[in-house]
Order: C-alpha cells, then sequence, then structure tokens
C-alpha cells in the first residue's frame, strides 16, 4: 500500500468499532409448518406417486378390454358374492369415469366411495369403460380395478352384468356401516324373542 492509501482507508474506517464476539448465535428454531405447507408437502408426495392411501399412480398390471376383473375379502359370503356377481343387488348409486383422466378418476371414486358410505349406501356401479380405443388399452379399467381391493370399505367387486356395461363397468359391495350392523342386530334379536 501506498502511504496515500493507507491514510484514505483508515479515513473509510473511522468510526468502524471491533467486533467483540467471533461466536455466530444460533437461528431460532425453524417455526411449526402450517396447515398449507403440510397440504402442499401431501399434494407433493401424491405427484410422486407415494400415495398415503395405497392408490398409486404408478404402473399397475395392464387388463385388456374385455378381461372380467373380480375381488372379494376374506370373510365375505361365497352366496353375497355370486349374488353380486350376477347384478342381483339393487344398485343404490353409480359413478360414470368415462372421459377422466387417471388423475380425475381417483379422486373421484374417493370421493364417492366417502359419500356413498355417508350415505350408508352398499351396493354401487361404476362405468369405467372397457377401453377399446384408449392408449394403452383398459388403461382406466386397470387402475380401477387394482385401485378398489385397496380400499379397506370395498368388501366385493366383479365386472357387470351386460345390461349394466359388462366389461366396461363393476358391481362394487361397500362395508355396512356400524348403524346398519346394529340395526340388523335388533331386527335379529326381536325376530328371535
Amino acid at each position: 500500500m501506498q502511504p496515500d492509501d493507507y491514510q484514505l482507508f483508515m479515513q473509510e474506517m473511522s468510526g468502524v468499532k471491533p467486533i467483540t464476539s467471533d461466536q455466530i448465535p444460533p437461528s431460532p428454531p425453524l417455526p411449526h409448518p402450517s396447515e398449507a405447507q403440510l397440504a402442499r408437502r401431501e399434494a407433493a408426495m401424491r405427484e410422486d406417486g407415494h400415495e398415503p392411501d395405497g392408490l398409486t399412480m404408478e404402473a399397475v398390471e395392464m387388463l385388456r378390454p374385455h378381461d372380467p376383473v373380480g375381488f372379494k375379502r376374506d370373510g365375505v359370503q361365497e352366496g353375497v358374492y355370486k349374488k353380486l356377481r350376477l347384478g342381483k343387488y339393487e344398485l343404490q348409486a353409480s359413478l360414470d369415469l368415462h372421459q377422466h383422466t387417471l388423475r380425475e378418476a381417483r379422486v373421484a371414486l374417493l370421493q364417492f366411495i366417502r359419500d356413498c358410505l355417508e350415505r350408508d349406501i352398499r351396493s354401487v356401479l361404476i362405468l369405467h369403460g372397457k377401453g377399446e380405443r384408449s392408449q394403452p388399452q383398459a388403461l382406466l379399467k386397470s387402475y380401477v380395478s387394482a385401485w378398489l381391493p385397496h380400499i379397506p370399505e370395498v368388501m366385493a367387486m366383479h365386472s357387470a352384468e351386460r345390461r349394466h356395461g359388462g366389461s366396461g363397468a363393476l358391481y362394487v359391495l361397500l362395508r355396512k356401516s356400524d348403524r346398519k350392523k346394529a340395526e340388523n342386530r335388533e331386527r335379529h334379536l326381536r325376530r328371535l324373542a
């Protein structure tokens, strides 16, 4: 440094106080995430295919358009399942998923089942289409058929009779609500008395 530079530097530094400590204070703890942040995290997880409800958006086993579909949980009586397969239960509600994207269908399916459970609806028809013209074929059918067994309230499902859409639709039997179970117990007890 030249003498002029030193004097200029000292002039600029006049009034500056030296640091008394070289320790950095710890930063305050991060606040708990807000509800909006938690919702965004959950949505981001769903975008990655990690679904908290088990309904994946990742690859599933692909079906053919006319493949029959069937599923029943342990504890569902064969007579009940046969009656479902043959379309002998009164259809109390239906959901048409034609023209839905996979994401839209997933949201609609979950909401439909929630709504049915709230209203004590047990026997429903879900129309997904055969998917003969979709690429790949039977895309929506394959996903809906893979999703339903992962919903605990779904007791059984089977491809519908031709009059209700055939292999492009599913009969679905939902779990009986606790209120309906209690009503049935009371009715059977009265009958025995």
